[in-house]
């Protein structure tokens, strides 16, 4: 009865680390979440529903767990071939949401590059709010090569730095009103990716978006209307 039992509880887990939504997106559980008090299926439901289906089009599927790609570029998620590989590691529900909205963003600058920075429009909006970045830490101590602050790709070294040496609450605070977040201004990437979380997370916050940083703010808004174009 017991080996029953075991068996009907393991062959329900296995189920339960593979399966697909009424859209047809897989989510597999590699690793289980460390964080059992997450309810998976409501933020891949959640994932679903603010996110227009024409945004996740090249979202193929989920997969939950530890990859070495996470120590060796010190992130916890990425984009690879359709599927959004996101640690097991969370500190909640709305981190791994903003994981998996985060990761699509990344997704769409293989299909919509030209798109969102072919004009120039972002990086030059990116490179102005780095060089103001870059006068104010300079102000305060912080003296790096200018340089560092030109190259709009993304260098562990430098995020390391802004989050290290400098200190992300610090640079919260006196970049309000310029970065989203502080990890915006580690690359263009970035700058776009953390806009674009915002503008599907935090509708709200729509109009301080479009004050601070326009010109992504008007590429998610031509990315958002694609589907009706």
């Amino acid at each position: 009865m017991l080996l029953d039992y075991i068996q009907r509880r393991q062959k329900m887990l296995q189920e339960k680390s593979d399966f697909y939504t009424q859209t047809g997106l897989q989510v597999f559980t590699k690793d289980p979440l460390m964080d059992d008090s997450i309810d998976l299926d409501s933020v891949i439901a959640k994932f679903e529903s603010q996110l227009p289906d024409h945004i996740r089009d090249e979202v193929e599927m989920v997969i939950i767990g530890h990859f070495d790609e996470f120590e060796d570029r010190d992130i916890n998620a990425f984009y690879k071939d359709g599927a959004l590989h996101v640690s097991n590691v969370q500190s909640g529900a709305s981190d791994l949401l903003d994981d998996l909205v985060h990761e699509t963003a990344h997704s769409l600058e293989s299909v919509h590059g030209q798109l969102i920075y072919g004009d120039q429009k972002l990086k030059n909006e990116f490179l102005r709010k780095r060089e103001h970045l870059y006068n104010i830490l300079w102000k305060m101590g912080f003296k790096i090569p200018k340089q560092s602050f030109a190259n709009t790709e993304y260098d562990q070294e430098f995020d390391h730095f802004l989050h290290q040496d400098v200190g992300y609450n610090k640079l919260a605070e006196v970049l309000k009103g310029v970065f989203v977040t502080p990890y915006a201004a580690t690359s263009l990437r970035e700058y776009f990716a953390t806009a674009f979380t915002e503008f599907y997370l935090h509708p709200d916050s729509h109009n301080y978006l479009k004050k601070v940083s326009p010109e992504v703010y008007s590429k998610l808004v031509l990315l958002h209307g694609l589907d009706k174009a």
